[in-house]
């Protein structure tokens, strides 16, 4: 069936939340701790509220303390520093969240680091993309988080399989590399000085796209049966309307893949869902209590 061929975040969300849920809960019971995560929130950047808003929300729902922190536009640097601070002190607080992006006279490299590597839910600061590279238990951004589970799901292993990932940014690119050759499979990066990138990709048998540009990938990139999974997230104007859209021409691709990932309901939710079990996870480590392994979850 049609049905068979979409891998459906939101339906993993779900069921990863529930089970995270379920493990706070014990967390809870065996510690007196619940818990917390610190949301901070620079700016009026309409996106970003809604993430916030829905971080803040699906935080609550799974049980856990949810601290929100608005903070005007024109804030100094050392204000937000000196925030961030307090929170690294805070015994209430798990895991703690800059949401991105900073204003311009923002360093947001400083920012990201001044936060405790234990706390750093988004796995971003430098100590945490370190023991990522070197296949070392860390909090991992995310989205290339989310990716892995879906993958996790669909493949016992994937040794052998030829992977393409498409762009090479810090928060999704590079991380998703990892955690792929992590897996034993071989693994390529293509970005906007690559040549030759649809050839590279139609060789794939898992291909991700996260680069930002709207239905880039079209059929003739794409290997039959292959795996696509869009982290893309676009507004554009399309027959007339407003709509959102991934990397990957969703339409174009449909018949030649085996799976693919929806734009909206497929990455997106999953890398909320996959925050809070980063925060989970940041809750236990701070307890020396062992992390979440990624194949107890379902």
């Amino acid at each position: 069936m049609v049905e068979n061929k979409i891998i459906d975040g939101k339906e993993i969300a779900s069921k990863l939340r529930e089970r995270i849920r379920d493990l706070g809960k014990e967390f809870k019971d065996q510690t007196s701790i619940t818990p917390g995560l610190a949301v901070v929130l620079v700016g009026e950047n309409p996106a970003s509220k809604v993430y916030v808003k829905n971080k803040i929300k699906q935080t609550e729902e799974v049980g856990f303390n949810s601290y929100e922190y608005k903070l005007d536009e024109s804030v100094k640097e050392t204000d937000l520093l000196n925030l961030i601070s307090e929170l690294n002190l805070s015994s209430k607080v798990n895991g703690i969240l800059v949401q991105l992006p900073l204003p311009k006279h923002i360093n947001s490299e400083k920012i990201l680091d001044s936060i405790l590597p234990e706390k750093d839910v988004d796995g971003f600061h430098a100590t945490n993309v370190g023991k990522l590279w070197g296949g070392r238990d860390t909090l991992v951004p995310c989205t290339p988080l989310g990716c892995s589970i879906m993958l996790n799901k669909l493949f016992d292993d994937l040794s052998g399989k030829n992977a393409v990932v498409i762009g090479r940014s810090d928060i999704v690119g590079k991380p998703m590399a990892s955690l792929l050759l992590q897996k034993n499979a071989t693994v390529t990066i293509v970005h906007s000085r690559t040549k030759d990138i649809e050839k590279i990709c139609k060789a794939a048998d898992i291909l991700i796209a996260a680069v930002g540009v709207p239905e880039m990938v079209k059929k003739s990139w794409v290997k039959k049966d292959a795996i696509v999974i869009d982290v893309g997230i676009n507004r554009i104007e399309k027959d007339g309307k407003n709509k959102l859209v991934g990397d990957v021409d969703y339409v174009d691709v449909f018949d030649v893949v085996s799976k693919i990932t929806p734009v909206p309901g497929g990455v997106g939710p999953m890398t909320i869902a996959c925050l809070l079990l980063n925060t989970l996870n940041a809750s236990l480590s701070q307890k020396s209590l062992p992390g979440i392994k990624l194949s107890s979850l379902f």
